[in-house]
């Protein structure tokens, strides 16, 4: 009885569909060279409440609650298994039904005809950074995960798991990356001018 063999276009056929699945493999792969940014919520206001403002960021038990909560300058949103409500207004402020987790402030002062406030949600493996950019307006952040560094003209800053930073005034030049040893996961909470472009290149030489 003769040997089985394969012939030469089955061969060829086994060796196009093995190069063609690592492709695709190789496709699908998540891309840990790059800081991930994912808009969550956002609104536009016409005017901010007056005097040095903070953000709040509360827990609460559901999302309508949080929705029912929510002020003028309020966002609510679902993000890693919690719902958010964060609140842009006075020191020490509280929501009914909610648990303070932090409040980030005073933030750099800000004057437009119109606000966007804005949360994103962002972060990478260890060492993935943006590029280098503006906003015109303020940034704050709350880290859930990981490190988070933000290099300006003004020097780096860090935060861990658990903490927030305050960023600096509108149209500052930045770069922001994941300056931990485990992946960033963090939220970027946003009041800039929305008549502006949300983000801008610059450089920091």
């Amino acid at each position: 009885m003769k040997p089985h063999s394969l012939s030469a276009r089955r061969i060829s056929l086994l060796i196009f569909s093995v190069c063609a699945f690592g492709l695709m493999t190789s496709v699908s792969m998540p891309a840990d060279s790059k800081f991930a940014v994912e808009p969550v919520v956002e609104k536009k206001v016409k005017e901010l409440p007056s005097g040095p403002l903070y953000w709040r960021l509360d827990n609460l038990p559901t999302l309508a609650q949080a929705q029912s909560a929510a002020g003028p300058t309020s966002l609510a949103a679902e993000i890693a298994g919690k719902v958010w409500l964060f609140t842009l207004g006075p020191k020490d402020g509280s929501t009914t039904g909610g648990t303070k987790v932090v409040e980030i402030g005073p933030i750099p002062p800000i004057s437009a005809s119109e606000y966007l406030l804005r949360v994103n949600r962002a972060g990478g493996a260890p060492g993935v950074k943006t590029q280098i950019h503006t906003h015109p307006g303020p940034e704050a952040f709350y880290v859930l995960a990981g490190k988070v560094g933000q290099r300006t003209p003004h020097g780096v800053t860090y935060a861990e798991a658990g903490t927030a930073m305050i960023g600096h005034g509108a149209n500052t030049p930045m770069e922001v990356f994941s300056a931990g040893t485990t992946d960033l996961d963090e939220l970027a909470i946003f009041v800039v001018d929305a008549k502006q472009p949300f983000s801008s290149p610059a450089s920091l030489d």
